[in-house]
């Protein structure tokens, strides 16, 4: 029972009820008992004031019948009377300073004093100037405080109800969106996409609801763009797959002659490796989303770097009929980062441009220093993207779908596994248009 929402939220109220019960006591208490005393020493001044009133005219005589009307009516209300008659009480008990200061014709305001070894509550009025007077004395106001107690179990048993009642319908309306919730993401964990909560009530309430939403459209769009990877992918691997079966078949069925085996095994060869480079991309981005990809930082000039990635690729290119041109700044660019991981951006980028560009086109490999980063940049004057494109450019395979038939693409994995290397270094990737014509990378790399 505690364990859950309604449990604690009716013990949490409860709590609250018998504390405010508690404090409202520990603060009313004093201030009642300090009431009740204030109404006792205004009655018995009172009291003193009506006796003198009664009593002027005939305190020079004998005790009257009057007077023992008067003693009698007062006893009857718990207060003693005390005569003194030219300086000298009807009876002893008085404190000496007391019956001094009457018979000096001198007021005493109402306060506590010892009378008869006990505790009073006592007033002195004097009556002319005769060394008469009156005092009367009462019991201090008792059993104020047993009677709040006494009442408080009352307030403490209807705070717990309260507060047990208030605790239950608050936590039933708390736990109530709770609840539904729970059910929504019980729904999406069993694979329905159709949930929706309706994003009313309570500001959190409605967030709630909201993220929830927002939730079961994020995950309809990425299980849809996995699918449409797996497709892609799919479509990549098959294709290989596809001419190594059939030369192997025509080399089981003799079909390929000696002449021809060469040439077969080439052909099968070069498949081969374009799947190992396929699987080797899918592990570089497992292991990129795992974050447990192995970065060696080391320190690089960058102007070197790049100068060797042109060697390396000018070959290729040049092959491709492509032009390749480097734009180089004249002294090195130093750098903390992995030079083998922008190797493998570059080279994933220049693979795309040697896939589309046309021959007779430039490509561009350049290096911008700035004064805190680097941007490599590669630029080609192939066909480009459209503006559309550069939103889903780092996409897994959103490319490689979008163009599938219309001109040569990839698996769709380059410039995903690009971006998410860029990103791991410290650094970026953008895309763009290029000057040329066509698309242009820029590749950011923290100094």
């Amino acid at each position: 029972m505690l364990s859950s929402i309604l449990g604690r939220s009716a013990l949490v109220t409860c709590a609250v009820a018998v504390i405010s019960v508690l404090v409202t006591a520990l603060v009313g208490v004093p201030l009642a008992i300090q009431e009740a005393n204030k109404t006792a020493r205004e009655g018995l001044a009172d009291e003193a004031k009506l006796t003198v009133e009664l009593l002027r005219p005939r305190f020079n005589t004998a005790k009257s019948e009057d007077e023992q009307v008067i003693v009698k009516r007062l006893r009857a209300l718990g207060i003693e009377v005390y005569m003194i008659r030219a300086g000298q009480p009807d009876r002893g008990g008085l404190p000496d300073g007391v019956v001094k200061t009457v018979a000096a014709g001198r007021q005493i305001q109402v306060r506590r004093a010892v009378v008869d070894s006990k505790i009073k509550l006592l007033v002195g009025r004097p009556i002319g100037n005769s060394g008469n007077g009156v005092v009367l004395t009462e019991d201090p106001p008792s059993g104020t405080l047993a009677r709040l107690w006494g009442q408080l179990w009352i307030a403490l048993l209807a705070g717990l109800g309260a507060g047990l009642l208030a605790g239950v319908l608050l936590a039933r309306r708390i736990a109530l969106p709770i609840r539904t919730v729970a059910a929504a993401a019980n729904q999406l964990s069993a694979g329905d996409r159709s949930v929706t909560l309706d994003p009313r009530g309570p500001t959190e309430v409605a967030d709630l609801a909201r993220a929830v939403n927002a939730l079961t459209a994020a995950l309809a769009t990425s299980e849809g763009r996995e699918r449409d990877f797996l497709l892609s992918v799919s479509h990549e691997l098959r294709t290989p797959l596809t001419t190594i079966r059939g030369y192997a078949e025509a080399l089981a069925d003799g079909v390929v002659g000696p002449d021809g085996a060469q040439r077969a095994g080439q052909t099968v060869l070069g498949e081969a490796e374009r799947l190992d480079r396929l699987i080797a991309d899918l592990l570089v981005l497992a292991r990129l989303e795992a974050a447990d990809l192995p970065v060696e930082v080391v320190d690089v000039d960058l102007t070197q770097l790049v100068a060797a990635t042109a060697e390396a690729w000018g070959g290729r290119l040049a092959a491709a009929g492509l032009l390749l041109r480097t734009e180089l700044p004249p002294m090195p660019i130093p750098a903390r980062t992995d030079p083998g991981r922008i190797r493998q951006i570059v080279d994933g980028l220049l693979e795309n441009a040697l896939r589309v560009v046309p021959s007779g086109a430039p490509v561009v490999l350049a290096l911008v220093w700035q004064q805190s980063s680097a941007s490599i940049e590669i630029r080609d004057g192939g066909p480009g993207f459209t503006d559309d494109d550069l939103a889903v450019a780092f996409e897994r395979g959103a490319l490689s779908r979008r163009y599938q038939g219309a001109r040569k693409v990839g698996s769709g994995l380059g410039l995903a596994l690009a971006a998410r290397l860029a990103r791991r270094l410290g650094g970026g990737i953008e895309a763009g248009h290029a000057p040329e014509g066509g698309a242009r990378f820029t590749v950011t790399v923290p100094l």
